[in-house]
């Protein structure tokens, strides 16, 4: 129930005016994150906020007392709108909350079941409520389903509780079942003057708006997005050895199992993480295909359908099947229906999904299973494999053709620090033209503080933009530093005058300044050839100070001049304020040759990274050449300022991009101002 507890929020109207520590008429209700940027609550509750916007009230730490406050909007609820006259809000009465920045939180584990909530089963009730000494405060309490309004197959069918009183405020709160540590429903409403009130199951998210168009992206569609999210967030902090913390897992598996229980907390949440790293369903009538051919499967009476991976898993444990043996055969057929199902997309890393779920399979039946049964599967194995070698490729082609910045003319800022004068700044601007020149447009050799830089840079910066700048095509930014303010957040600069983040407006990339001595001839051919590696063939990403979760030391030169010429090296591990041993690692990275590379400078030293991984090696993957990266990271910028959840990932992402084509006036040789 702590765990429960941190991930409930309280959600209020946007805008002054209303206690945050008291129950003023800003205060809406409660709700609870169910995935990553992502809040659950009632239809009733959210979409009170003018415009679809409200704010959420969580504590970031439960140590903290202090509540985090993120504004959030509506982007889904059932339904979508109340009927004229209507006293209430109709079932299922649910709506998803999408925050508008990105923000560290906890999120609870939600039931794969299709019928969670069964009559007699106990459950408890979670949510914000006014408390006796004044303000707001979590209140909690015990009930026992006692049947429902409606039946399962009613599209306004609720379940109704009973034995606790279900105070003003806890509506859009969670249902926990505590047997089994899930949560399993919504507080929907209570009842006046008597004990007990109404929930809705969760699983009534199936009935989600399906995409009329086609699923080109997991983001098409919301059901699909939240439930993948939600299932990787929990697989990447049990299977990560760099958390601390007790997860889900760990505190499921010291509950008293139920009879019968096939897959142990441990085994299922790490089977639906790898199950989420995959596209979904083509349609729910493909799930319920395959679904349909496995034996004693009635998927078709389960109401809503089940619509996702993780609900095709679900439906499953329903099953009548003569043995723990024979129930655990089905959920590995399941597995191998997955593997050979059509797909609405792909991505890159798809290829990798589909070797770790035959991983896990093959593992599960050598473990348990007979030889018989793990001779079937390795057929099946390889009749996928030949499919999916044949098969064409399902995946769209990429929607227009991004900006390729090789041959186009950028801006160059060098920065320079005064080795007298503790974090001051000459600094120098100037237009850079494919020929490799550079024409001055200003200087400033007096010295600038960091607080000062954006300001003082504003105008001849956007002197230089207009003369690179063409029509909806703004002009690369190139910023040169020496290694140890690499991690410098121009991107994050405002020196426009609309306020935007300069990473928004156009692309932004950091490069190495200029060295006292220049490279000797056979660093300098690796970097070309390196360089025309990443431009002349399809760049793949590596993770270079990471393993397995837990951060490491970057490779030696020597084992970075064996990676192939197109890898992208990637620093998961950089973090905000690099000591001298990250700073280290990455000029080994410079001198190895490589002149694209990623970090990000938001990073904790033991925090879970592999939605990080994930991400970038995809994006870099997709982006397929390197002069196409620039354009990425801007569009991923511009992205997170406009609120999408889905770019968060990338908040603080740094490129790095030295095109040794375009090489930097020498060192200490101040351009002249015009």
């Amino acid at each position: 129930m702590d765990l429960v507890r941190d991930a409930t929020v309280r959600i209020h109207r946007r805008g002054d005016g209303y206690a945050t520590d008291g129950s003023g008429p800003g205060f809406l209700g409660s709700g609870f994150f169910i995935a990553p940027s992502w809040v659950l609550t009632c239809a009733h509750v959210a979409m009170q906020g003018e415009g679809r916007e409200v704010n959420v009230l969580f504590r970031a730490d439960p140590y903290d007392t202090e509540l985090t406050e993120v504004p959030g909007v509506v982007l889904a609820a059932l339904p979508e709108t109340r009927p004229a006259g209507a006293q209430g809000w109709p079932a299922p009465d649910l709506a998803l909350i999408q925050l508008r920045r990105p923000v560290e939180h906890p999120c609870v584990y939600v039931t794969e079941r299709s019928e969670a909530m069964l009559r007699g089963r106990k459950v408890r009730v979670v949510g914000w409520a006014p408390s006796p000494g004044g303000g707001l405060t979590t209140l909690s309490g015990d009930c026992e389903v006692k049947g429902t309004f409606g039946g399962w197959a009613d599209a306004d069918q609720q379940i109704r509780l009973a034995e606790d009183w279900l105070a003003p405020g806890m509506s859009g709160g969670p249902v926990v079942d505590v047997t089994r540590g899930e949560v399993v429903g919504v507080i929907k409403s209570r009842l006046d003057g008597h004990q007990g009130g109404t929930a809705i199951g969760i699983e009534r998210l199936r009935s989600l708006t399906v995409p009329a168009g086609p699923v080109e992206t997991e983001t098409d569609d919301t059901y699909q997005a939240v439930f993948h999210a939600h299932d990787r967030y929990h697989a990447d902090r049990h299977n990560s050895p760099a958390s601390t913390e007790r997860t889900w897992a760990d505190v499921q598996s010291e509950l008293p199992g139920p009879a019968g229980r096939v897959l142990s907390p441990k085994r299922r949440i790490d089977l639906l993480g790898r199950l989420a790293e995959f596209p979904p369903p083509v349609s729910t009538r493909n799930l319920l295909r395959l679904l349909d051919g496995l034996p004693n499967v009635h998927a078709r009476d389960l109401r809503p359908a089940p619509r996702g991976w993780r609900d095709g898993l679900g439906a499953l444990y329903d099953a009548r099947v003569r043995d723990r043996d024979a129930a655990l055969e089905l959920i590995l057929r399941y597995c191998m229906g997955v593997l050979a199902a059509d797909r609405p997309y792909d991505v890159p890393s798809t290829r990798a999904a589909t070797k770790s779920l035959w991983e896990w399979v093959k593992r599960i039946a050598d473990e348990d299973l007979s030889r018989d049964f793990r001779q079937e599967l390795v057929l099946h194995w390889r009749a996928v494999r030949q499919s999916r070698d044949q098969e064409h490729q399902r995946a769209p082609e990429p929607r227009g053709e991004p900006v390729r910045y090789g041959e186009r003319a950028f801006v160059l800022l060098e920065l320079e620090p005064r080795g007298w004068e503790r974090d001051r700044y000459d600094w120098r601007i100037g237009v850079a033209r494919r020929t490799g020149e550079v024409l001055p447009v200003a200087e400033d050799s007096q010295g600038t503080g960091p607080g000062t830089l954006p300001d003082r840079l504003a105008a001849p910066l956007a002197e230089a933009f207009r003369r690179c700048d063409e029509p909806d095509s703004p002009a690369m930014l190139q910023v040169a530093v020496p290694p140890a303010l690499l991690g410098l957040d121009v991107d994050n600069w405002k020196v426009t005058p609309d306020g935007l983040p300069l990473g928004a407006v156009r692309p932004v990339v950091v490069r190495r300044s200029a060295r006292e001595q220049p490279p000797d001839d056979d660093v300098e051919r690796l970097r070309r050839a390196r360089w025309n590696g990443t431009r002349n063939s399809s760049v793949q990403a590596e993770v270079v100070d990471c393993e397995d979760g837990m951060g490491v030391g970057v490779p030696g030169v020597a084992r970075l001049h064996t990676l192939a010429y197109e890898t992208v090296p990637v620093l998961c591990r950089y973090g905000g304020r690099p000591d001298p041993e990250t700073t280290a690692g990455l000029v080994r990275i410079l001198d190895g040759g490589f002149g694209v590379a990623l970090w990000r400078r938001t990073g904790e030293p033991d925090g879970v990274c592999s939605e990080f991984h994930r991400r970038a090696l995809n994006t870099v993957a997709e982006t397929r050449t390197a002069d196409r990266l620039p354009q990425r990271i801007h569009e991923l910028r511009r992205d997170v300022k406009a609120e999408r959840a889905d770019a968060f990932w990338s908040y603080g992402v740094v490129l790095f991009y030295d095109d040794p084509h375009h090489m930097l006036p020498g060192s200490g040789q101040l351009l002249e101002a015009p």
